[in-house]
Order: C-alpha cells, then structure tokens, then sequence
C-alpha cells in the first residue's frame, strides 16, 4: 500500500501533455535548415522579446505573490484544457504547505527563441522554513497563441524533481511541543513546562463542619487568605452541581497536600499538564503568557512550521522570545512518486533545541512585591542603580497566566474575570501605564534650574499658600488644601532651592517654570526631562513599552503645568525610576533589562546581560550632589519638614527620594514616590524604585509606605512596620478603598501635592 494517494484523473491529461511538450521541445532542438529560423540563445533578459520576458516575469511574479489566478491565466489553452484552475491552485498549495514554504526567488539564466516557441531556463529558489533554501534550475516552455506568448503547464516549473507526477513529502522533526522554561535570574522557575493541578470546589458537598478547616488547608495549599477561599465559597449559588474555581499548583505540591486534603469533601484536583505559571503568575506582565493557535491563524503558524495543536506567545517574554522558547524545527524533505513511494531526499536539516529565558527578576522578592501593592491599581518598578537591571516589576491589578490554557478546568471562570474587569488586568502599568508625575518632576526642574546658572543652592523664595505671579491666575500651594482647614500649620515660609525640593513648595517651582517661559527658555525644562529619558521610550527588550510625552509650554499656564508634572506632560514608571537611579547613581542612564540570558542546552548563552549606557544627565558634580542632598532631606527624620519622613522614621537602610501626588483629571490624585538606596552594601546593590498608586491620594500616605516597604522586603527579605492601615502584614484594618474610575488623560491645568 502506498504512503499516499495516486494522483487524480488530471495524471492521464498531464501525461498527453508531457507528449506534446516533448515533440515540441524536439522540434525546437532539432531545428536546423529547410527554411526554417534558426534559434537564437539570448544569455540575458536585455535584447529578447520585451512581450516574451512580461509573460515569464508575470508568471514567476505571479508565484512570489501567490496570484494563481494570475499565473493560470498565462497558461496556453492546451495546458488549461489539462488542467483546471482548482487543480492548478491545490498543486502550487500543497507545495507551499509540504516545503513550509516563506517565499520564492528567481534568476533567468538563458532564453531559446524560435519563430513560435521559446524555452527560458531559469533558477528558482524556494525558502523553506524548516529545511531552508532548495534551489534547482529547470526549464520553463512557452508558445505564441495568436500574438501572444502563453506558457506550457508542467509541474516541472516547480521543481524539476517533480516531472512524472511526483510529489512532495515533508517530515518534520523538532522538540515540539516541548516549550523551554523561564526562570528568574538565579535559575528558579517562573515558568515551565510541566504537570499541573486545577483546584477547585463543589460548594455543596462541603461538609459545613469541616469548611473552615478545609479553608484553611487550601490557603496553604494555594498560598491564599483564608478570607479570600471563604469569600469564593460564599460566593457560590445555593444548590448543587456549582464548581468554583480556586487556583492551580504544581503537581509536587499537590501531591505532598493530598493526604491532608483526602480527608475533606467536596475538593476538586484535576491534574493537566502544560505550560505553567507558578504561584498564578509570578511578574505575569515580564513573563507574559501563551494561548492556543486561533483558526484564523492556523495557516500562519502552519508556514511557520508549528502543530495546529501548540500553544504560541502573547505577551512579554513568551512572545519576544517565541523563536528561542520554541526551539529550531527541522525535517527531511522527499520526492515521492504517484504510488506513494520515497524517491529522493531533497534536504534536510535537524532541528535545534529550545532555549532557556533566565530573567533579571528575583524571584521571591517579586513575590513580595507584587503583594505589596495588592488590592490597588498602580505599578512598582525596582532597578538595580547601577547596571539597569530589573529585580522586580508589578503591575496591579495582575492576571493568572494560567487562564489561557483551555485544558485547565478553571480556565472559563477565570478568563471571564480577567476580561470582564474594568481595571485592564492585561494591560502592564509599570511600562504602558502613562501618568502625570506630580512633584516628582520638581527634580527634573530643579535640575534646570540648577543647569542654567540662573538658581543656585542659596537660591531662595517666599513660599506661601497661593501664587500669583500670573495676572487674574491664583494657584494653591499643596499645604493650603491639606493642612490649613485643620490648622496644623502655617505656609512654608522662606525656602532656599533645596529646601524647597524637600518642602515640596509648588509656588517656587511654579515660579521657576514662568520665569524660564518669559526669558524665552522655552524648552530648558522640557529638554531636561528628554535628558533624563522621559518623553521616549526607554529601550526595554521584551516588553512593550508607552514612550510618555513631554510638551513644551506654549503659553504662562503650560509652563507652570510643566514645573510640577502636570498639564500634558506623562510619564510610566520605568521612565521614573530610570530616572532617579540616574540621580542616585552619579548621572548614568542604562537601559532597563529584564533578560539575564539566553541559554541552549549546551553551549554558551546566545544572549547574555551586559550593562548598557544610554545617556548621561547634563549636571556637573556639585549640582547633582545638591540634588541628591535634597532628595535625602524629604526622608530624614532629623529634617521633619520634609513630606515623607514620618514614614520612614525606624529605617536603618539609607534613602532618597521625592513624593508626589498627581491630579489625574478625574476621582481621587495619583500618589507616587520615587527614589533610591545608598547603603553601598556588598552583597546587595544599590536599587531604584519607583511606586504609583492610582487614584487614591497623597504620596506620602501611600506610595511612600509601599516604597518603604520595598526597601525593607529588598534588604531583610521581609516587612518590618505595618502600613499605617494594615492591622497584620496584608491585612488591611478596613477594606482597602475602592478604585474610583479609569485613569484619563488629564486636563490642562492640574495642581501638584508632594
């Protein structure tokens, strides 16, 4: 029995016409005399037929652009009575789909011209994904019909290999579906590929004496609040028959809790196996994530060399390092004749194995991370001061990589959640995410300042609750609305620069701004913060990334947006924390990079991390210590003007930073704070970071303790002070306050909180 079928009844039709070709490229090889035009040899497409070379050209142009109904067209009348147009097309198609074919080349080498016929030799050269390139020489065969030249049909237009009816046949080989892992910088698994369980309950057949011991065997299972189980189970419609889904572990971990569990009723473990994300998505927004070939791409993927059943690349690593997570597929290309059997092999190449992401993140301490900002909307970004290398990256809300897989019995559910949230889960905040900064920009502006020689440390101002240095324009200083009505104190007073920095006086930055804006230094604040990177994206590989958006003031009320960070200028908080480890670092910008290495199987790493320098920040030495020395005193306890040192008071780890609160342009303002460590410590590096919180409130209510927090996870591996509204380590004394509203863009005058 053949390996395939026998070709259809055009064989017969395709064997009459090889006949009549062969008498005619007889005729045209024994041409000698009795009258008769001698062929003529033209060695380039320069000086034959200009109507003979468009239909040779049509044709083969027509095959690089897949125009088969372009291409049929051309063909003689003979050789469309031998074969029909369907046909024609399933030829060419099976081709394409057997080679694996990514496109086609051609080279005319020569041309034989006779009165009526003509035969032009031709290389072509078919790129293949999986066994590369096959390029043969053959013959194509034309004849005039009236005043046109028409080509004669033979599948030895495609492959001179393919006369006689053959076919193609492609084995493929590789390691599919086999997909290489992800891991953290110190070789433990983000992700992997591997045995999994789905765990879930049956409400109803939970026994209401057990239930709460049982809550409490799955939060240790899962690595969930009890609160949280409880909630998901009450959460369920009375009656029987309703699943609610939980989570998923891996299979070690299931398997040392299935005693424990054995014991309880109404339990779900459904074990799957495929690609997994550990502890539902460790920096699922850097990881990102895979899902099923659609239908629609099937045939992309199938040109590709891919399964219809493989999982491919979304979002984040998973999708920029598709080519290297999948490996190279190879295969062995055949000639195989109508009765199914291998004649030849055309080529062949092994496949090479899957290689191994190692990210910059630290695995644990992302954990911690993520958790620290859980239950808000906003964005941690950590980076190592001096290389730019990204320790950790949260976004929040995040999502559950697991959803994606459809063989995971929690999957619907949990899609649903993801897609039916109005808080963009998908979307990653850290680098997408588009903020005014608020106060945090004063350093962008102090730095202008600083840089044109126009201010100086001993620079000083009378910082009270309103400016008007705009005629029929009073702006609020932050202290008038959020300690006046209270009385607990009185306007800030007399500031120098720094001191105005560590205040977080709007009405001195205010004033910097306009005072630029009317000596025509439009662009000095705008063209420092493009120095500091804002305004463009930073370069990350692997992510997607928003470039943010840096005006220049067109008018007073532009330029004294832009003095605080607001108006039209954004921001994303990769861009603030590159930013401030430029500060704490001596005034080197590096890209930020989330991949450690690539590695294969053996051999050494294709793609290895090394610190890269994008830029350096136009302060002299003096100028930037001022800086510094002011982003110190907004923090340290002994200096109580500053806007966050009551949240750090205790903290034996040395820090600089700024805080900020941002008018969004609708609820509540966004809280930030960014800055850096400098304990020079020889085992831990130095790190920048930088925490958003989305409408929510001042930065040094929230953002700052979050900042603390990350600090104290960073070096002690664990928190060391409650936030002011947790009653223990996440959990909150009240609910955490709900989200007001999406984030938009904001208006055109805002005003700025520390």
């Amino acid at each position: 029995m053949s390996l395939f079928p026998k070709l259809s009844k055009y064989w017969v039709r395709w064997n009459i016409l090889m006949v009549l070709v062969s008498l005619a490229g007889g005729c045209l090889a024994n041409v000698q005399g009795g009258g008769a035009p001698t062929p003529s040899w033209v060695a380039s497409t320069e000086g034959w037929d200009a109507s003979l070379q468009k239909v040779v050209q049509d044709f083969l142009n027509g095959w690089k652009a897949k125009d088969y109904k372009a291409m049929y067209a051309l063909l003689t009348q003979i050789s469309q009575d031998a074969i029909d147009f369907e046909e024609f097309e399933r030829t060419f198609q099976g081709v394409e789909e057997q080679i694996v074919l990514s496109g086609v080349d051609y080279n005319i080498r020569s041309v034989l011209v006779n009165e009526d016929t003509a035969q032009v030799r031709y290389q072509v050269v078919l790129h293949s994904v999986l066994v590369n390139d096959i390029a043969r020489e053959t013959v194509m065969y034309l004849r005039r019909e009236g005043n046109r030249w028409r080509v004669q049909w033979d599948e030895g237009l495609i492959l001179p290999e393919l006369h006689g009816g053959n076919t193609l046949w492609m084995e493929r080989r590789g390691y599919v579906p086999m997909r290489a892992n992800i891991y953290d910088r110190y070789g433990n698994p983000l992700v992997a590929q591997t045995d999994a369980v789905a765990v879930g309950l049956h409400p109803d057949e939970v026994d209401p004496d057990q239930k709460e011991a049982l809550f409490e065997q799955l939060a240790s299972l899962l690595g969930m609040r009890v609160e949280a189980i409880r909630a998901y189970y009450e959460s369920a419609p009375p009656g029987a028959g309703w699943y609610v889904p939980l989570g998923e572990v891996s299979a070690e971990r299931a398997i040392a809790s299935y005693e424990a569990l054995s014991k309880f009723s109404g339990v779900v473990l459904s074990a799957y196996k495929s690609r997994y994300y550990y502890e539902g998505g460790i920096a699922p927004h850097v990881t990102g994530y895979v899902s099923s070939i659609q239908p629609e791409e099937v045939e992309y993927y199938t040109r590709l060399g891919y399964q219809q059943d493989e999982r491919v690349g979304r979002s984040g690593l998973e999708r920029w390092g598709e080519a290297y997570l999948t490996g190279k597929r190879g295969g062995a290309l055949y000639v195989v004749n109508p009765q199914g059997q291998l004649i030849t092999l055309l080529a062949e190449v092994s496949p090479e194995p899957p290689m191994a992401i190692y990210t910059t993140i630290e695995r644990d301490f992302q954990l911690a991370a993520q958790q620290a900002i859980s239950g808000f909307r906003g964005a941690i970004v950590v980076i190592e001061m001096h290389t730019g290398r990204v320790l950790a990256m949260v976004s929040s809300p995040g999502f559950n990589p697991n959803a994606f897989e459809p063989i995971n019995i929690n999957s619907t559910n949990m899609l649903e959640e993801i897609f039916s949230n109005p808080y963009l889960p998908l979307l990653n905040r850290a680098t997408q995410g588009q903020y005014p900064i608020g106060s945090v920009f004063k350093i962008v502006t102090m730095s202008a300042a600083l840089k044109s020689g126009l201010y100086s440390a001993e620079s000083s101002y009378q910082c009270g609750y309103f400016f008007e240095e705009i005629e029929g324009l009073r702006l609020n200083d932050w202290t008038y609305d959020y300690f006046l009505h209270d009385g607990r104190t009185m306007p800030s007073g007399l500031l120098t620069l720094p001191q105005g920095l560590i205040r977080s006086c709007n009405p001195f930055f205010w004033h910097i701004g306009l005072d630029f804006y009317n000596r025509g230094m439009t662009t000095a604040i705008a063209d420092m913060a493009r120095a500091f990177g804002l305004g463009s994206a930073s370069g990350i590989v692997g992510l997607d990334e928003a470039s943010g958006r840096v005006p220049e003031p067109v008018n007073a009320i532009d330029a004294v947006n832009l003095a605080i960070g607001q108006g039209e200028f954004l921001a994303t908080p990769l861009q603030v924390a590159n930013m401030v480890a430029s500060i704490g670092n001596g005034g080197t910008l590096y890209r930020p990079q989330v991949i450690e290495r690539v590695v294969p199987p053996r051999g050494e790493p294709v793609i290895e991390f090394k610190p890269e320098v994008i830029g350096t920040i136009p302060l002299n030495p003096e100028n930037l210590r001022i800086i510094q020395e002011a982003m110190v005193g907004v923090i340290r306890s002994e200096s109580p003007r500053g806007t966050a040192w009551h949240r750090f008071t205790g903290l034996d780890i040395p820090v600089a930073g700024k805080t900020g609160t941002a008018t969004s342009g609708s609820g509540l303002p966004h809280a930030w704070f960014a800055g850096y460590t400098f304990a020079a410590q020889p085992d831990r590096p130095d790190i920048a970071i930088a925490v958003v919180v989305e409408n929510i409130g001042e930065g040094s209510d929230y953002a700052a303790p979050i900042f603390r927090r990350i600090v104290e996870l960073y070096f002690s591996g664990q928190p060391q002070k409650l936030y002011w509204w947790e009653a223990a380590y996440n959990v909150t004394l009240t609910p955490t306050p709900a989200p007001v509203t999406l984030t938009p863009s904001p208006s055109a005058t805002q005003t700025s909180s520390p």
